[in-house]
């Protein structure tokens, strides 16, 4: 079944009648997404798509108590008090697809949904997909197909290449997490794998990580203490970057020597992990993991 979004995902889009929101609350529809309501304040009582537009999360759901889950496409200037407004209205998971969120919000409000044991994925992230099931996101469903390998990704563009890496090598997906690229995030690499190992329908994990903050230093101390489990296969992106110089990412910054790629990926495979050293390698790399696994 997958983890974090399946066929029983039922979908609030806050933020359905700006551009992005419109976009891919169609493409989610076509995928087989089941949406059933949207949220933009003072448009309550139109549609998109044919779902309905309320003016609050509170009246969405009062109307749709079936709704579980959200996607906020929602201005960084308000993404807080939407996700204040989803977890206060019993929503259990939250995609938080916005970039450019100020630090101090994304604290609290990740903080907030924590206390309530509201999962949230995000900020800055491509979202979640569990192939033929449910997509609750903006990544190209195409590249993806259904399968027993589970993907977690702090980058947006590496999950989609070593996705169709995968699915180009007869590896499907259980599901593919996109935890966002900010220093800051909610669902971390740790809680994701741990889902992973508890599913199921997921025989290996493909960890796509990169340079700076210390997610991965941190999985791999969890993977020593745990003492097993499914296979797990690493990227880090980043070998070549110039210490102390920021690429692109928020959080992909090297700092007093620490975060670097290749301290990373020496720490992962003191762990257990199979790390690939270009992504091209993970397919490879999966099936050697398989190979050695009880579980599959």
């Amino acid at each position: 079944m997958g983890v974090l979004v399946n066929k029983g995902t039922r979908l609030l889009v806050q933020g359905m009648t700006g551009r992005e929101g419109r976009l891919h609350t169609e493409l989610m529809l076509r995928y087989g997404t089941k949406i059933l309501a949207g949220v933009t304040p003072g448009k309550g009582g139109g549609s998109v798509e044919g779902r309905p537009v309320y003016n609050t999360v509170k009246e969405a759901v009062k109307e749709h108590p079936e709704i579980n889950a959200s996607i906020l496409f929602v201005p960084a200037p308000h993404t807080a008090e939407a996700a204040y407004e989803a977890v206060d209205a019993g929503v259990e998971l939250i995609v938080v697809i916005t970039e450019h969120i100020p630090v101090h919000d994304a604290i609290r409000f990740i903080e907030y949904g924590r206390r309530r044991g509201v999962r949230i994925v995000g900020p800055n992230c491509p979202g979640v997909i569990s192939p033929s099931e449910c997509k609750v996101g903006i990544m190209p469903d195409h590249l993806f197909k259904k399968g027993h390998v589970g993907i977690v990704s702090r980058s947006g563009t590496l999950t989609y290449e070593i996705a169709w890496s995968l699915t180009s090598s007869g590896l499907g997906q259980s599901t593919a997490v996109g935890i966002g690229v900010d220093p800051l995030v909610g669902l971390d690499l740790i809680e994701v794998v741990r889902m992973f190992q508890d599913d199921s329908d997921t025989e290996a994990v493909v960890v796509i990580g990169e340079i700076g903050g210390d997610a991965e230093e941190r999985l791999a101390e969890e993977m020593k203490n745990s003492g097993g489990g499914i296979p797990v296969v690493a990227y880090i992106a980043g070998l070549t970057a110039p210490t102390g110089k920021r690429m692109g990412h928020a959080g992909a910054i090297i700092s007093m020597g620490e975060g670097t790629a290749a301290g990373k990926k020496k720490r992962l495979a003191d762990a257990g992990a199979l790390v690939a050293d270009i992504p091209s390698d993970i397919p490879k790399l999966v099936r050697k993991g398989l190979e050695g696994s009880v579980r599959s």
